[in-house]
């Protein structure tokens, strides 16, 4: 089964109206969306038309959608406030996601701030994260992806073995998945470039959580050198990962059938090159 490549697509003006209309321009066959600000603490209400058109086009046509959840998110945080403001925050994104028929809630693991102790931030993830993928108990629910980030900080999880703590803290829950980036992977200190780095990197992650967790990839080149510790996506083939590492990518059995999500920079032309280039070292 090979795997869906697409992006994240703008929905200012509607999801279906505006989100799939852009997704047909630059060929999508998966799309992620954001339900509300990336970069605010509103929890706007959904419009049910363009909820119900989405949901039907994306079924009818086949496209499995994603929502990515505000990047304020941090339940690691040491701000009471901030921490709270995630819950709400993410209950929104999960419940919006069934109600668009989304398959996973992309979230950033966050990280300890504060100065405290890694394994005090990881008592409170279980302690408020928990019970939200508990709530997830319906047939249509999505599953939550946890996103690592390029290991800026004190980060709870840059890489692959970082899952490990992080779904310990969450009883390795049955909703629980990995979104991989590869900018941020690459970023955090594993190499992908050639035939070896992505193999041991995808070996590891699997590893460390086990087979059929891996659910979604976000395909982002690095405007960076590896270890660098920044997350500055390029364009595929454009930065230091190169496009032969998304081939394997997608080759490796633990990546086969997983929908890629492009968040590269360049408006409609540079996200239609690079799906077509992803499609192309899929199907070469």
């Amino acid at each position: 089964m090979s795997s869906p490549v697409g992006g994240h697509v703008p929905v200012a003006g509607g999801l279906a109206k505006t989100g799939l209309a852009y997704a047909r321009e630059i060929g999508a066959e998966t799309v992620q969306v954001f339900v509300a600000n990336p970069r605010g603490w509103a929890t706007p209400a959904g419009n049910p038309v363009q909820d119900e058109l989405f949901r039907e086009e994306c079924a009818v046509a086949g496209i499995p959608a994603y929502v990515h959840a505000p990047y304020l998110i941090n339940f690691g945080s040491h701000t009471e406030a901030t921490v709270d403001f995630s819950v709400a925050s993410l209950r929104h994104s999960l419940r919006r996601a069934r109600a668009i028929g989304a398959l996973g809630v992309v979230v950033h693991t966050g990280s300890a701030t504060g100065g405290r102790p890694r394994q005090e931030a990881l008592a409170q993830v279980r302690e408020r994260l928990l019970p939200l993928l508990d709530e997830l108990d319906h047939d249509d629910d999505p599953f939550l992806l946890l996103e690592s980030t390029a290991g800026q900080g004190a980060s709870l999880c840059s890489r692959t073995w970082d899952f490990g703590p992080y779904f310990e803290a969450l009883d390795a829950h049955p909703r629980l998945g990995i979104c991989l980036d590869t900018c941020h992977i690459f970023a955090a200190g594993h190499d992908l470039t050639g035939e070896h780095g992505v193999r041991q990197t995808l070996d590891l992650l699997v590893d460390t959580v086990g087979e059929g967790r891996l659910k979604l990839i976000h395909a982002n080149d690095s405007k960076d050198v590896v270890g660098a510790h920044k997350d500055r996506h390029a364009n595929i083939g454009a930065g230091h990962i190169g496009a032969d590492a998304f081939g394997e990518l997608m080759r490796h059995p633990a990546a086969r059938g997983v929908p890629l999500i492009i968040e590269t920079p360049g408006g409609t032309e540079g996200h239609a090159a690079d799906i077509a280039l992803l499609k192309k070292l899929r199907d070469g």
